[in-house]
């Protein structure tokens, strides 16, 4: 008998245990992504801000260079955060690496301008965005660890999914924010003047909220575990296990090639694409890409819990065999699609195929590790992966456009997508496999 007051229905207590400490991870993913992507949003009114001297271009140019440190430091922060998460706890791993993105987005939101404390400013932005950078390459895997931790085992694709799903909200909540400020409250000038703040307070306030509910997470039952047991690593014994384990290691290398450059093709790269080479107009390119964006967010709880049901090798089996068949065709019917319905239709059967990747990314590569490496084994490789292949996506197909080869990108993102299949065929699937173990 259970004490009175106290749930009757354990199954039903347990659901939402995992909920909430599923939705407390998640939400600050969101938080995360958003105050990431708000810098490139709003790079275009505070670049003068910091870099004043020259033209636009030039000033443009400073800004996305101080966006690229920040992508430099990724690898640091996973692997970083990856044995700070391995030796101290999830828990404390996620709570620390919201805890920079909110010291980074408030440090950009106060910082006067060059007008006021010379080259200072911009060495303020250069810290932010390093704070940055190790907040998002550390997020990953300890995110991923903690949500694959936490969720029923028969459940872990469709919870997992909801990394994704937040990630991508980051981004779509970072547009429509800009947009509101630029339809609805500010003019031009005001966004130039102070309103491009706006975002980055918003962002530092509500990753305050984040931190205050990370902070209300228990650590999960796997790691409270391995220290029990006394298999908790210092870095030395950490490197020695990742080499170890790595087969697992290339895996997510692989998985990751082609995952990474696929999602940065037909999301961040898309809506330059459109203008560029399809001809369709920037309003025009930028309602595909939201709006494909949008319905690519409502695909992945679908696609995680496919995953619990079938496996998670057969959804990244299709992925790799369908998006390395159809990307070249795709981008090709794409880059004549005049009309905005038929290019969002172009687009989504990409996304629908990418799907069978991001939905279940973070779940199956927690799945390869064991518990004393599991967050810098999945976060490493990964913030590695995606600096030299996510980040040089648009590099390599703006570089192929200008010397006149454009359909080799089309191939070269079909390659990609190939090794992402290989090393889809050269893994067991991980669906069943006990995290304690």
């Amino acid at each position: 008998m259970l004490p009175t007051g106290h749930a009757t229905d354990p199954a039903g207590h347990e659901a939402r245990r995992v909920r909430r400490l599923v939705a407390g991870a998640a939400i600050g993913n969101w938080v995360e992504w958003f105050d990431w992507y708000a810098y490139s949003a709003m790079a275009l009114y505070f670049a003068p801000v910091f870099f004043p001297r020259g033209d636009t271009t030039a000033q443009l140019l400073n800004a996305a260079a101080v966006f690229a440190v920040g992508f430099v430091m990724r690898p640091l922060g996973g692997w970083l955060l990856g044995l700070y998460g391995d030796r101290r706890g999830r828990k404390a791993a996620l709570t620390l690496s919201i805890t920079m993105m909110s010291v980074g987005s408030l440090l950009i939101a106060v910082t006067p301008g060059y007008a006021q404390i010379g080259v200072a400013a911009p060495a303020m932005l250069v810290i932010a965005r390093l704070l940055q950078g190790l907040s998002v390459g550390g997020e990953y895997g300890a995110s991923a660890t903690y949500i694959s931790e936490v969720a029923t085992p028969g459940r872990r694709g469709f919870y997992a999914s909801f990394q994704s799903v937040t990630g991508n909200l980051g981004q779509l909540t970072a547009i429509a924010m800009l947009l509101v400020l630029q339809q609805l409250f500010l003019s031009a000038e005001q966004l130039a003047a102070w309103g491009w703040r706006i975002p980055f307070v918003i962002g530092a306030g509500t990753a305050l909220v984040a931190l205050y509910l990370r902070r209300r997470l228990i650590e999960t039952e796997s790691f409270l575990l391995a220290q029990r047991r006394g298999t908790l690593q210092d870095w030395r014994g950490t490197w020695g296990l990742l080499r170890h384990h790595a087969r697992a290691v290339a895996i997510v290398v692989g998985l990751t090639i082609g995952g990474i450059v696929s999602f940065y093709t037909f999301t961040t790269y898309a809506q330059k694409f459109l203008v560029n080479t399809a001809g369709l107009t920037r309003e025009a390119a930028t309602a595909v890409s939201a709006g494909t964006l949008f319905v690519f967010v409502l695909l992945q709880p679908a696609f995680g819990a496919l995953s619990d049901r079938i496996g998670r090798r057969p959804l990244l089996i299709g992925f790799g065999a369908l998006g390395g068949l159809l990307t070249v065709p795709l981008m090709t019917a794409l880059a004549r699609a005049n009309d905005p319905w038929v290019a969002a239709s172009l687009i989504m059967v990409a996304l629908v195929i990418l799907s069978g990747y991001t939905a279940i990314n973070g779940v199956v590569k927690a799945e390869m590790f064991p518990t004393p490496v599991r967050a810098i084994g999945v976060g490493l490789p990964y913030a590695v992966t995606v600096s030299l292949f996510g980040g040089t996506t648009e590099y390599v197909a703006l570089a192929l456009k200008g010397a006149g080869h454009e359909p080799w990108f089309y191939v070269y993102v079909s390659c990609c997508i190939f090794v992402s299949l290989i090393a889809s065929l050269f893994m067991t699937d991980t669906r069943s496999r006990d995290l304690d173990a």
